[in-house]
């Protein structure tokens, strides 16, 4: 079975793709979903075209489209709510009940959860990411006072993403070393991770996976083999053993499970919300 799926919203439609995709989710043994996403639908000639859209592919597909929106505006939401679509409104269905218990009237504020308006959050996410981005691959360990967390693995295991994952979601100033071949065997913390231990958390990886991960960067070279992703894997967990750093498999983790869990082991707390 497939199914249409759109997600609507006033400004980014961030909010409505991650509440939406985690409710397809639970269906997708059965169903496959094709996602489509309309952002920025601000004004009632945005409305008309997006329901146009929806419409078009009611008829194409004989079946309705499911329709997750994140509409704050009355006017541009009464003109969706008229196309050919199985609606999924998140906001009016938790904006009532929250009014009620809270006494108050919602402010009905186009783009609150992905804004600029708390700038002093905003600068706190470019400087984490920022700060990720110059600490890369052990590209400097001169800065490593200043970080939060220091992600440590072989190459390839995960922990760029999960760096700038950290930053972007969590404002959290985290830097990652690799350690290379130069480094096996008896691998040991240089001065930098050394004067930091307490800030590192060990990265590994299915060596099976790695050298997958490799080939298609690097094919056929010692780097890729799966000799050298065995040993280098086998030598890191030895080291994190060794010198009772926590560490995480990366190979079936997504990087959102990863960062969840680092900040839970670590005990961090993010910097924004």
């Amino acid at each position: 079975m497939k199914r249409t799926v759109f997600f609507i919203s006033d400004r980014t439609g961030i909010t409505a793709e991650l509440l939406g995709q985690s409710l397809t989710a639970q269906f997708e043994d059965h169903v496959e979903f094709i996602y489509h996403t309309i952002p920025f639908v601000d004004d009632e000639e945005k409305a008309f075209a997006a329901v146009a859209r929806i419409n078009q592919t009611a008829l194409r597909d004989g079946v309705p489209p499911l329709v997750f929106e994140t509409i704050v505006r009355p006017e541009i939401r009464e003109i969706i709510l008229k196309s050919e679509a199985i609606l999924l409104d998140f906001f009016h269905t938790y904006i009532g009940p929250l009014e009620k218990e809270l006494g108050v009237r919602s402010s009905f504020s186009v783009g609150k959860s992905h804004s600029t308006d708390d700038l002093q959050a905003y600068d706190t996410r470019m400087s984490a990411v920022n700060f990720a981005l110059n600490n890369d691959d052990g590209a400097t360990t001169k800065q490593y006072d200043q970080a939060d967390i220091i992600l440590v693995g072989p190459s390839r295991c995960g922990k760029t993403p999960t760096s700038l994952y950290l930053a972007m979601q969590f404002g959290i100033f985290a830097a990652n070393y690799p350690f290379t071949d130069e480094d096996l065997p008896n691998i040991k913390l240089k001065q930098g991770l050394a004067q930091n231990k307490s800030k590192l958390y060990g990265l590994t990886i299915d060596p099976m996976r790695l050298h997958e991960i490799r080939t298609g960067r690097r094919p056929d070279s010692k780097y890729s083999s799966f000799q050298q992703c065995m040993f280098e894997t086998r030598e890191v967990e030895a080291l994190y053993r060794k010198e009772k750093i926590p560490f995480i498999n990366t190979t079936s983790r997504s990087v959102e499970e990863l960062a969840v869990k680092i900040m839970n082991d670590t005990g961090i707390e993010r910097r924004i919300f």
